[in-house]
């Protein structure tokens, strides 16, 4: 088995958590990978990679809208790429512990989307972004990882845990400080980063106080995914019966004329469902 054979079944038998971390990482190693080629080859791919950030131009949005998706899954530096998967990691095993895994995705999803909202709203309408408007761009995985965080410390507050040279915390001091330092940070750069991740822990608050009042704000969201899953094993079922129907017709051959009667393809189908019996 190859290495990328390895990979691919790796990423299929991991948890929803897992699968975003390696989607993140397999992003950031692909753009990379293409930034060293285009500058070994003198050739420009930067504004086919750009079309993947969000930009908070109107204009250039309507061009791009699949960017309120794409952009929380791209990250230029190892840095920034580190810090929200480490974030991510911790968040989201204690996210798990007490939530399903379409709800997890569905928070990553929809915290990311009004993260993206809160910033293209801000730089359209508040008087200080009004000249960086036209240049402005989010991305990065920062304002889905506040939305799961700030969701599952909603829901467990009092939950303490370990922090080095502090001490135990309560998880909820913990997510307040980090929002905290990205309201006073809006003044000192990357406003649309930290205003990003407040639009994210709004939605996670918010989906977090919905959820115990028994309200499920995205379950449209994973209905979707449900709808998608059932295709998906329809039609495994439709191929599974089409085999069996073929393997049926085989062995109705080989009861009639023997096994020698049986051309390549018939002999190769059988021995490949007599693999997938063992």
């Amino acid at each position: 088995m190859t290495i990328i054979h390895k990979l691919i079944n790796e990423f299929k038998n991991a948890n929803i958590l897992y699968k975003l971390i390696y989607l993140n990482v397999g992003i950031f190693l692909l753009y990379n990978i293409l930034s060293v080629i285009s500058s070994l080859f003198i050739l420009d791919v930067g504004p086919s990679l750009e079309k993947l950030i969000l930009p908070s131009n109107t204009s250039t949005l309507i061009k791009q809208p699949w960017s309120i998706i794409s952009y929380m899954f791209f990250h230029k530096t190892f840095i920034h790429l580190l810090f929200n998967m480490i974030w991510l990691h911790f968040a989201g095993k204690l996210f798990l512990d007490y939530f399903n895994e379409k709800q997890f995705f569905s928070t990553y999803i929809l915290g990311g989307i009004c993260g993206g909202i809160l910033f293209i709203l801000s730089f359209n309408y508040l008087p200080a972004f009004e000249i960086a408007n036209q240049n402005a761009k989010a991305m990065g995985a920062s304002a889905s990882v506040l939305a799961i965080m700030f969701a599952i410390s909603t829901h467990i507050p009092n939950y303490r845990i370990q922090i080095p040279f502090i001490g135990m915390i309560k998880i909820k001091y913990l997510a307040l400080s980090l929002i905290i330092l990205d309201v006073i940070s809006i003044p000192k750069g990357n406003a649309g980063g930290h205003i990003a991740h407040i639009g994210g822990a709004l939605f996670g608050y918010i989906y977090a106080k919905q959820l115990n009042k028994g309200i499920d704000i995205s379950k449209n969201l994973y209905q979707l995914i449900n709808i998608v899953s059932l295709k998906n094993i329809f039609k495994k079922q439709n191929k599974t019966k089409k085999n069996q129907t073929k393997i049926d017709t085989i062995l109705e051959k080989i009861s009639k004329s023997g096994y020698s009667s049986l051309n390549k393809q018939e002999k190769e189908i059988l021995f490949n469902a007599s693999k997938e019996n063992k």
